[in-house]
């Protein structure tokens, strides 16, 4: 039987081989300590998923004290940091799976409780639109900005020490990446704000710093990747041709684009004449240039094949990978009658999930887990935006 095409190796521009198409997507796991330093329940859940995917991307961690956004969110701020995170890397290499970190700011999408009693940032201090009672948060000084781009090139550092093979900005789900290309945002007058060219300064500057960190520090091939979301539904707001513009502003500056979208056959949202797949066509801006990480509700090797012929040259699993830790081996195998759809709740310690995300699982996820207690339909996330793109309820 022919070896399906996305279980071949891939390799990137920088010359990193990946041993097949299938990425594990960032996922938030709530374990960490309070201090962002890793858990072993966090190690054993990675373990347990590492080997099957050619590359798995880390949930988020933080870069700078300011920018931790939810309790028991993973860190990188500190050296203090590099001990568990050496760990945490050689965890995820298990079999020769590639460890990405993904890094990030929250901005405005944090609080004073999460912050010890510190107001949150942002580019201007404007409340999120969601949650309702977001706080506002204080305008970042010209001095605090330039400290947090250098916090981004010390957090990829401390990444290419701990041995990781790349890091991932996180540059979607409305955190401050993306707060400060937006307008809905970032409503500054200096030289960080005011038009779509001055409002993309920060994250082109973080892009920058770290890629200057890769070339002084990597003595291997390292990958510097983005995310993106496609579309904010706010007015003002990033459009869907904002973020083609600022995909064709970073394609010969990052390594690989990831998308974040609930469904990989998701059209606009805010355009509903237009109705051709965002994989599509960000695939036109990408196409021969950097490869595109595809998403959004992936649970089968059909689904895998459709999101690589729509122009996704690597495909991402999430939810599907906390069901089905062996889903990569169990489809090369030809196995995929034993391939969990559904979880129950009386399976996830053997899966390895930790406690708190289980809680997690269950509240803010409910609908979209295919829990065997759940008796509605699952949510279909192809024309609204899901939960793990900003809008989940963290504990």
């Amino acid at each position: 039987m022919a070896k399906k095409a996305f279980l071949l190796p891939f390799k990137f521009n920088n010359g990193l081989e990946i041993k097949n198409h299938i990425v594990m997507s960032p996922m938030t796991t709530m374990t960490s300590f309070y201090n962002g330093m890793i858990t072993t329940d966090e190690l054993n859940y990675y373990a347990a998923r590492a080997g099957g995917p050619g590359m798995m991307l880390t949930g988020v961690a933080n870069v700078s004290d300011s920018g931790k956004g939810f309790e028991g969110e993973l860190s990188v701020a500190h050296d203090e940091m590099l001990t568990g995170l050496t760990k945490l890397a050689k965890a995820i290499r298990k079999n020769d799976t590639k460890a990405i970190l993904q890094i990030f700011h929250a901005g405005r999408k944090s609080n004073s409780s999460i912050l010890r009693g510190e107001k949150p940032v942002s580019a201007s201090a404007i409340s999120a639109n969601y949650p309702a009672n977001s706080e506002t948060p204080r305008a970042l000084k010209n001095s605090e900005i330039l400290q947090i781009i250098s916090d981004f090139g010390e957090a990829t550092k401390r990444a290419i020490k701990a041995g990781f093979d790349g890091i991932e900005l996180h540059g979607a789900n409305t955190y401050l990446l993306q707060q400060f290309y937006s307008e809905n945002s970032n409503q500054r007058i200096d030289e960080w704000g005011g038009s779509r060219e001055n409002r993309l300064k920060f994250p082109l500057a973080v892009i920058e710093t770290a890629n200057e960190v890769v070339k002084k520090y990597a003595n291997r091939p390292f990958l510097v990747g983005y995310r993106i979301s496609p579309e904010e539904i706010e007015t003002p707001g990033i459009s869907l041709e904002d973020s083609l513009y600022l995909v064709d502003k970073i394609k010969d500056k990052v390594d690989y684009l990831h998308l974040s979208i609930g469904s990989y056959k998701r059209t606009s949202l805010n355009d509903p004449s237009n109705k051709k797949t965002l994989i599509s066509q960000f695939a036109q801006h990408t196409h021969g240039i950097i490869p595109l990480i595809g998403i959004g509700s992936v649970e089968t090797p059909e689904d895998v094949t459709a999101a690589m012929a729509d122009g996704a040259d690597l495909v991402a699993i999430g939810r599907e990978f906390i069901r089905e830790p062996q889903w990569v081996q169990k489809v090369a195998n030809n196995d995929l009658s034993s391939i969990r759809t559904q979880i129950s709740p009386s399976d996830m310690d053997e899966l390895a999930i930790p406690p708190v995300m289980q809680t997690y699982l269950r509240e803010s996820f409910y609908s979209v887990m295919h829990f065997t207690d759940d008796p509605e339909l699952s949510t279909d996330y192809q024309n609204s935006l899901a939960p793990m793109e900003g809008f989940e309820k963290k504990l």
